[in-house]
């Protein structure tokens, strides 16, 4: 198996996961992953709904966009992956839903707040919230500048320890070191934004996690000097 086709394998897995995860119905929705030697990148192709999808369809591509491999229209939202992609060098997967409870925090364009350890053992701090697109981006190249929107709220956010963010009045994306992690990334965002929601629910005036808590929860697990698990450093990006 080359490796082209075995980037295409992983992705298209992704993608499956994805769906049988519950987070994506129709065709919402998509996975990318990157070959790291050859910069290439895999994505799910535009309008196929999940239960068709075969690996032989997801389209490859490089970092300018012109597809290398596949027969389909990549993604609606490939300009946006591949801004991300370009703008953070450390990921080699993402993915986009639009899942209930996460979508509806982005919609309420609201971050969801780190109020537990649940969510501290995944992500460091609450999951940010684009500010709303304009008008002007909306007419220039909304995908890409989707993408520009997601790396402008990064300014001052580290994305190794904050792989996820929800783009306002859109839904999440989420990114990781492949497409599988993503994939597993997106599940927990999922879980920790239903809640969240809960949470502030039953009690409106709530405070984040207190900061000892939060670094002893995200730290034990991506810090490093990393304990939990049997592999601490599988899915972790190291510091610069």
């Amino acid at each position: 198996m080359t490796d082209i086709e075995q980037l295409k394998e992983k992705v298209y897995q992704a993608n499956m996961d994805l769906y049988e995860s519950n987070l994506v119905i129709g065709t919402f929705g998509n996975a990318s992953g990157r070959d790291e030697k050859s910069g290439l990148v895999a994505i799910k192709p535009s309008g196929v709904v999940y239960r068709e999808l075969k690996a032989v369809d997801i389209v490859v591509l490089d970092l300018k966009g012109s597809i290398v491999e596949g027969d389909l229209n990549p993604s609606s939202d490939t300009k946006t992956h591949l801004e991300l992609y370009k703008a953070f060098p450390d990921i080699g997967g993402i993915v986009h839903t639009h899942s209930t409870y996460a979508t509806a925090w982005a919609q309420a364009k609201r971050p969801v707040p780190c109020l537990g350890t649940t969510h501290a053992d995944y992500f460091y701090g609450e999951v940010p919230v684009t500010g709303v697109i304009s008008d002007s981006a909306i007419k220039k190249d909304y995908e890409l500048e989707t993408g520009s929107l997601i790396i402008d709220t990064f300014r001052s956010i580290d994305y190794r320890h904050m792989k996820a963010v929800l783009v306002a009045c859109h839904g999440p994306f989420t990114w990781g070191v492949d497409a599988a992690e993503a994939v597993s990334l997106s599940v927990t965002l999922e879980e920790i934004s239903r809640t969240g929601f809960f949470s502030v629910t039953l009690n409106p005036s709530f405070e984040n996690i207190k900061k000892s808590l939060l670094d002893k929860h995200y730290l034990r697990k991506h810090g490093p000097g990393a304990y939990y698990g049997q592999d601490v450093n599988k899915s972790t990006f190291k510091d610069e």
